[in-house]
């Protein structure tokens, strides 16, 4: 019996040296209109993440988000679940019911590590939403600041003490490198020349120096009282 040769119509045509000849037209169409229909990797996508602060839209990466691995918006992006009940807008944004004025702050403060505050915002406010969304670094920071706030304004008005020294001309270098810490000038007076050593005028100095009350020892200054004139 003979062999049956191959269909007709279905065996490529070879090319030079026996290789395969090119693919028909209509093959090569299918092959480019697969490679051109790919989309881009879904990772460079995902790397952003857009939150729905009380109806204020915020944009930043998962890495920041994920700075404290304990925090509430590190669960909520990181460790997406449906514990956290993270609902989602029409934009696909996580829907976070609390006051976008005081979470500028907080996004600030996990992009790069430092406390600001702005004037017109309260710092207990801060306070508040740092420890909703459980940074504890930053509640820290906060505390801190308030605690050194209440010092300063529990202090008062700052008062300061003076005095006016009387010295020589000769004399001002001396005084300069042994005043003691604390004290800054204010004024220098020349007083011309009062008095004669020998057959040289004296020049005669009048110098105001200051320091604040706060820093004295129950109200009370301490220092040497040589040459004061009070």
């Amino acid at each position: 019996a003979m062999a049956e040769g191959p269909p007709r119509g279905r065996t490529p045509s070879p090319g030079p040296g026996g290789a395969p000849g090119p693919p028909s037209p209509r093959t090569a169409g299918a092959t480019a209109g697969s490679a051109g229909a790919l989309s881009p990797p879904a990772a460079a996508a995902s790397k952003w993440v857009r939150l729905n602060v009380g109806g204020t839209y915020f944009v930043s990466t998962r890495q920041t988000l994920c700075r404290e691995p304990k925090s509430f918006l590190c669960r909520l992006c990181c460790q997406d679940g449906p514990e956290l009940g993270s609902d989602k807008d029409e934009t696909g944004a996580y829907l976070i019911d609390r006051d976008p004025t005081y979470f500028g702050p907080i996004l600030n403060y996990l992009r790069h590590g430092k406390l600001i505050i702005n004037k017109e915002l309260a710092e207990e406010g801060v306070l508040e939403e740092a420890e909703f969304y459980n940074i504890a670094s930053l509640v820290r920071l906060v505390k801190e600041r308030i605690r050194d706030n209440e010092n300063r304004t529990s202090q008062g008005p700052v008062k300061h003490v003076y005095r006016v020294l009387q010295c020589q001309e000769e004399e001002l270098t001396q005084m300069v490198s042994t005043m003691s810490d604390g004290w800054k000038f204010e004024q220098l007076i020349s007083i011309g020349s009062s008095y004669n050593y020998g057959n040289e005028d004296q020049a005669e100095f009048l110098c105001v120096v200051s320091r604040e009350l706060n820093n004295s020892t129950n109200g009370i200054v301490k220092e040497p009282s040589e040459k004061a004139k009070v």
